[in-house]
C-alpha cells in the first residue's frame, strides 16, 4: 500500500467538500456521507464493545473471545460498506457475509431463554453498549435507505441487507452478553403507569 496517509490534513475539505476515491469533490452534507459517518460511528461503538468485553475476558474468556472474534469481523465488514461507498466499483459485502451474520444469529439465540417481555436498553455498561450500536445500526440504516431512494447506485443492495441484519445481530448479542457476564435484562413493566393513576 505504500505511504498513503503521509499529510494528514490537506486544507481541501475547508470549503465543505471532500474528495472521493475517482478524483471527484461532493458536498460533505450530501446523503452518502451522511451514511459513511453514521457507519463509521457504528464501527467505533463496535470498538467500544470489544474494549469492554477485552476488559471482561478474564473471567469468562472461552465464550468473550468467540465475541471478540465476531466483533471483529463486524468492524471489518462495516468498513467494506466504507469502501463500497467511497469506491462504487468495490464490492465488499456479499449473501456469505449476510448468511454468516444469520448463522451468528442462531447461535447466539439458541443458548437463549425466551422472550416473553420488551427488553429496555438498559443492564449492566457492556450491555447498555451494545443496545447504543444496535441504535446507532438502525439510524444508519434508515439513511442507506434513504441514500438507496436517492440513487440506487451509490450503495448496494447486500449492504443494505447487512445493516438490517446486523441491528437484529446486536439486539441478539445484548442479550448474550448479559448471559455471558451473569447481569440481569431490563424487562418493560407495563404496570408502570398504574403508579401515575393512584
Amino acid at each position: 500500500m505504500g505511504h498513503r496517509l503521509t499529510k494528514i490534513y490537506t486544507r481541501t475539505g475547508d470549503d465543505g467538500t471532500t474528495g472521493m476515491a475517482d478524483g471527484s469533490r461532493v458536498s460533505k452534507a450530501d446523503a452518502l456521507f451522511v451514511v459513511m459517518g453514521d457507519v463509521d460511528e457504528l464501527n467505533a461503538h463496535i470498538g467500544m464493545i470489544l474494549a469492554q468485553i477485552s476488559a471482561l475476558a478474564a473471567d469468562k474468556s472461552q465464550k468473550f473471545a468467540a465475541i471478540s472474534d465476531s466483533l471483529s469481523t463486524v468492524q471489518h465488514l462495516l468498513f467494506n460498506i466504507g469502501g463500497e461507498l467511497a469506491m462504487p466499483e468495490y464490492k465488499g459485502i456479499t449473501e456469505s457475509h449476510i448468511s454468516w451474520l444469520e448463522s451468528e444469529i442462531d447461535t447466539f439465540n439458541q443458548d437463549l431463554p425466551a422472550l416473553k417481555d420488551f427488553i429496555l436498553p438498559a443492564g449492566s455498561a457492556l450491555v447498555s453498549q451494545v443496545h447504543i450500536a444496535r441504535t446507532v445500526c438502525r439510524r444508519a440504516e434508515r439513511q442507506a435507505v434513504n441514500l438507496y431512494q436517492i440513487n440506487d447506485q451509490a450503495i448496494s443492495k447486500s449492504a443494505l441487507k447487512l445493516l438490517n441484519r446486523l441491528s437484529d445481530w446486536l439486539f441478539v448479542l445484548s442479550r448474550y452478553c448479559a448471559k455471558v457476564e451473569g447481569s440481569k435484562e431490563v424487562l418493560w413493566n407495563k404496570a408502570i403507569l398504574d403508579k401515575f393513576d393512584s
